[in-house]
């Protein structure tokens, strides 16, 4: 199970850090047999990924320009999504997602389709004003 917490609504050019936490895990090495990602909708639109991590590699969405990042507490089974000089567009729901490792649809050039994805929470919404 996925857990999503920290959305607010902020002024522009503020800071936010989502929280994602798993539980259900047998303990912080099953964390490591996962892959996971952050992925966005706003009203009208389709959902897009944000960002994704493995093991050996973090990507990101040409669309967060540097202002985003993934930290992440494998001890804590949690990981967060860092969002940095918020503007209006980036307003959505927020949701986190995750999909184990060795089944063979994670990729590189894919990781943004959701259908690579198994587990999904229910989100948290973020909303920027100027």
């Amino acid at each position: 199970q996925l857990l999503e917490s920290g959305g607010d609504s902020v002024q522009a050019g503020g800071s936010l850090r989502l929280s994602c936490a798993a539980s259900g895990l047998k303990s912080n090495f099953d964390y490591f047999d996962y892959y996971w990602a952050w992925f966005r909708q706003a009203p009208g639109k389709e959902r897009e990924g944000v960002a994704t991590f493995n093991n050996f590699i973090t990507l990101y969405s040409d669309a967060v320009d540097g202002r985003f990042t993934v930290p992440r507490d494998s001890a804590k089974l949690t990981l967060y999504l860092q969002m940095n000089d918020l503007q209006p567009e980036v307003a959505a729901m927020y949701c986190c997602a995750a999909g184990r490792q060795g089944s063979g649809l994670w990729s590189e050039e894919a990781w943004s389709s959701e259908s690579r994805y198994e587990y999904w929470g229910q989100g948290t919404q973020v909303t920027v004003s100027s």
